[in-house]
């Protein structure tokens, strides 16, 4: 499956080459990497050996093509590099809701369609894969694998649903702890003990949910006393307008986007 040709070396394509070097999963070498404004990670990998932005002649070694530019530029990117890969080149696209059959017909090879985040480049990363022919599903599996959770879809038009549920949600997480922190200051914290005290919480908190295999529920209930903080916490959190119809309203509307990237 190699060399893996990578459009696009930015926040995407560079978490997933630093998770590629901490897994041991490719070396350098099997890297060509195509990017007109190249990060200081990827001109470090090209000093270890990958190939960056090499003459035309060299893509058409490329076995496998992740497609890692922006939703508005994939079509501009196939046109300029369709013609000049392998013919049995396999691409495996993270460009939020563009749909296989379009890519599958501007590039003219099997597509495979996954929505990562950005933690595979600690490892940790969760990737959602649709392909229709198992030897996409494989290469995309071989990619990501190394770098954390996949999770197999049957049908591609669950993929806007995973986008919003996965691929967006460390941004919802993110949100959450700015917000902790500023209650915690509002509450009389020194900033810095707000932050130190929010984002080790989390943290905790997510690694107790990730080893106990617990259901979220059951670990909820574990840390609520009846009459409790917590329990005066969580009726706010759990009330009307709180967290629940919040994140489905969230869930909803990137699902919404994500259909509309896709048209």
């Amino acid at each position: 499956m190699t060399p893996i040709l990578i459009l696009g070396a930015g926040r995407m394509g560079g978490a997933l080459i630093q998770g590629w070097r901490r897994a041991g999963a490719f070396a350098p070498a099997d890297l060509i990497l195509r990017d007109p404004h190249p990060t200081e990670l990827a001109q470090a990998v090209a000093r270890d050996g990958a190939r960056l932005n090499p003459a035309d002649p060299v893509l058409v070694e490329a076995q496998t093509v992740l497609l890692a530019v922006k939703p508005q530029l994939w079509r501009e990117t196939a046109a300029e590099v369709a013609s000049l890969l392998h013919p049995e080149a396999v691409i495996v696209s993270v460009a939020a809701g563009v749909q296989s059959a379009d890519i599958a017909a501007a590039f003219g090879r099997k597509v495979a369609r996954v929505m990562p985040t950005t933690a595979v480049a600690i490892g940790q990363g969760t990737t959602s894969i649709y392909a229709a022919e198992p030897e996409a599903r494989a290469r995309a599996q071989a990619l990501f694998g190394p770098v954390g959770t996949v999770v197999d879809l049957d049908d591609e038009v669950l993929m806007h649903a995973a986008t919003a549920v996965s691929g967006s949600a460390p941004a919802y997480l993110y949100a959450f702890i700015e917000a902790l922190e500023a209650g915690g200051a509002a509450a009389g914290l020194p900033v810095e003990a707000a932050q130190r005290l929010a984002r080790s919480t989390i943290a905790g908190a997510a690694a107790l949910l990730a080893q106990s295999g617990e259901e979220p529920a059951e670990l909820r209930r574990q840390v609520t006393s009846p009459g409790g903080t917590t329990q005066a916490a969580l009726e706010v959190l759990m009330g009307e307008g709180g967290l629940s119809p919040l994140l489905r309203d969230a869930v909803a509307a990137a699902l919404r986007r994500s259909k509309e990237l896709g048209a």
